[in-house]
């Protein structure tokens, strides 16, 4: 029988287990935040700067269609600045950003700019204050999910993200979960991605 977790990934977490590189040997690991069962992996990754709903599973066909790009994903991003319309048009045509190296143009996608700042738990290192000028909140929604993808986005658009938290992957939300909180999802997640 397997089983299934959505998590609030804290700042500073590393979206695994165990790790080979000697650097990563000091960083906080997945497992400090509960006593998962055996076998159990993340479903993709938030950078360790990154924040917010992660999903774990003891089952590798799960984790392979919750990354399919059939299912969405959302986070909200705390930019530098005050976003603009045509910056918000630019990324939802796409935009162009480097991936290795690379030049890699993202996919269309959704985004808009929130209209109130999101209830979220401090973070464990202090963003900076109002003092070095305004931020403003966007709602990224992506099927796709290259490494550091939505960060590069808003700097390419001219708005550096300075705090990125996952608030859905498909029909799972992250709602009111407090930082390294965890919870076990029953048969809705299955349900939801058994058929994708």
């Amino acid at each position: 029988m397997h089983r299934h977790f959505k998590l609030y990934k804290p700042y500073g977490y590393l979206s695994q287990f165990i790790t080979n590189q000697p650097k990563a040997k000091k960083k906080k690991m997945l497992g400090e935040l509960f006593d998962f069962p055996e076998n159990t992996m993340a479903i993709g990754r938030l950078d360790l700067d990154s924040e917010g709903l992660l999903l774990l599973t003891t089952d590798g066909k799960m984790s392979f269609a919750v990354l399919s790009k059939n299912v969405e994903k959302e986070y909200y991003v705390q930019v530098d600045g005050l976003i603009t319309p045509t910056a918000l048009e630019q990324l939802k045509n796409g935009v162009r950003i480097s991936i290795q190296g690379k030049p890699y143009d993202t996919l269309p996608c959704k985004a808009y700019k929130l209209e109130q700042i999101p209830n979220f738990p401090p973070r464990a290192k202090k963003i900076r204050d109002e003092r070095h000028g305004p931020t403003s909140w966007v709602s990224i929604c992506i099927n796709e999910g290259k490494f550091r993808q939505v960060k590069k986005m808003t700097a390419a658009v001219g708005f550096p993200t300075l705090r990125l938290v996952r608030v859905r992957v498909g029909n799972t939300k992250l709602e009111q979960m407090d930082a390294g909180e965890v919870q076990e999802i029953t048969s809705s997640l299955e349900a939801e991605f058994a058929s994708r």
